[in-house]
């Protein structure tokens, strides 16, 4: 018998797989923060023998070394990864025993990366899953683009003929398991559904439906943006990333708050965008530690720069830092906790503004006023509000002169990202107005909403 259990990172979009018989087990993909697949060890009461690598990652650093460091695992790394650590190189068809007849095949995915590899779990002989890292994902493959423009095309060819492997050699029931595709950048398309097969994969996903052509032509027209801090983490995991410090950080007071945003450092509100708005500290950004919170603050961020953070509780700055950790932003400058009023100093007092709808927009108007959409390039291409200004909120820090004068009433798709920008514009001194709506609902409002 053998058992596989899934570590979500949700915030990233990723999964990290434990998977083993009685008493040993392999990890895929860990996160940087190992504890977690050394609880999922304890909960079954193995011991991890291997630690495996589909790929050197560019969205996040992986915790593999560490994790086989304290574990005494082998650390098995794609033979054509250059890596500046020790490991043991995996190259197509090489073949590690788990358990008994458990063991895990190396099969040779070159797509995602050049040396990407998938690893299928072979029970007496017979495939039973398949952990595809960045590969075939569920309806959609992982993006060729973040390794080389000049490898993008000839990667894109290499998805499509690795996904056709792995289609070919296994059975139409293994469980296809991979790393990206649950909301992260790294999936070239937006991934539906928790659990796929080979053989769903058949007969829905684009890579296995399409000739070749016309899926490179397709997969290179669909690609997103991708996120800044992407450029820091390939290097990371090729250098060996240092263990983690997951211990509180320095309490800062309100005069330390204060002094530090006059030191022209972030100083990061995690609260819900509810409550940011209704009152916080002058100068602070919104990025909700609900949200995609590693995603867009490590985007968004001069990389470096330090950072202090202002939350609830000390459980929701505990499970920040953990988040900001597996996109190396390592160690918070300072924090807080508690309510905003203890975050201002004497004499000052919170600052506000206004939150609405689309049908708010509507009945107002949208002359007299600016209207800024700050979602991606992408997601502006279904259609937009007549007249409204383009500013991914990515972008919007370095192009905020670029916002017209007047009252800026700022939309994303849901609320989140409209959020964010909404701080960055108020502490720049702009008057805003936050729209905490779907973007479906500018339709339903009234609004003139262009498309095609």
């Amino acid at each position: 018998m053998f058992f596989i259990d899934t570590i979500e990172l949700e915030g990233l979009g990723n999964r990290s797989y434990l998977a083993g018989g009685r008493e040993a087990a392999v990890a895929v993909d860990p996160p940087r923060d190992v504890d977690q697949v050394l609880a999922a060890a304890a909960r079954r009461g193995v011991r991890i023998t291997h630690v495996v690598e589909t790929h050197i990652h560019n969205d996040y650093v992986t915790g593999g070394l560490e994790l086989a460091r304290l574990t005494g695992a082998a650390y098995l790394v794609p033979a054509g990864a250059r890596v500046s650590f020790a490991r043991v190189p995996v190259s197509d068809g090489d073949t590690v025993t788990v358990e008994g007849e458990l063991e895990l095949r190396a099969v040779a995915t070159p797509g995602h990366t050049p040396h990407h590899t998938s690893y299928v779990l072979r029970e007496q002989g017979r495939p039973v899953a398949a952990f595809t890292g960045g590969s075939l994902l569920i309806g959609t493959v992982g993006r060729p683009d973040l390794v080389e423009p000049r490898l993008t095309e000839r990667l894109a060819r290499a998805q499509h003929a690795s996904a056709h492997r792995l289609a070919t050699e296994l059975p139409d029931e293994t469980s296809v398991l991979p790393t990206h595709g649950f909301g992260s950048f790294c999936s070239s398309a937006q991934a539906e559904g928790d659990a796929t097969t080979i053989g769903k994969e058949k007969s829905v996903n684009a890579a296995l439906t399409t000739d070749v052509d016309s899926f490179v032509a397709r997969l290179l027209a669909e690609l997103d943006d991708v996120p800044a801090y992407y450029t820091h983490m390939g290097p990371a995991n090729a250098a060996g990333p240092a263990p983690v410090d997951l211990t509180a950080p320095a309490v800062a007071d309100a005069r330390e708050i204060g002094d530090r945003l006059a030191a022209g450092e972030w100083v990061v509100d995690l609260r819900n965008r509810v409550a940011f708005a209704e009152g916080h500290v002058a100068g602070s950004f919104n990025f909700e530690a609900d949200g995609k919170l590693a995603t867009y603050l490590a985007w968004m961020i001069p990389w470096g720069k330090p950072v202090t953070l202002l939350a609830d509780s000390p459980e929701q700055l505990a499970s920040a830092q953990r988040e900001l950790i597996r996109v190396g932003i390592d160690r918070p400058a300072a924090a807080a906790t508690g309510a905003p009023q203890e975050w201002v100093a004497g004499g000052d007092a919170l600052v506000s503004f206004p939150r609405s709808t689309f049908a708010g927009l509507a009945e107002r108007g949208t002359d007299g006023v600016v209207v800024l959409d700050v979602r991606r390039d992408s997601e502006r291409g279904s259609g937009y509000i007549a007249g409204s200004v383009h500013i991914p909120v990515h972008q919007l820090h370095q192009r905020l002169d670029e916002v017209p004068a007047g009252t800026v009433w700022v939309h994303c798709a849901g609320g989140m990202r409209a959020a964010i920008a909404a701080s960055l514009l108020h502490a720049a001194g702009r008057d805003v107005v936050a729209v905490d709506d779907g973007f479906d609902s500018a339709t339903e409002a009234g609004l003139t909403v262009v498309t095609g």
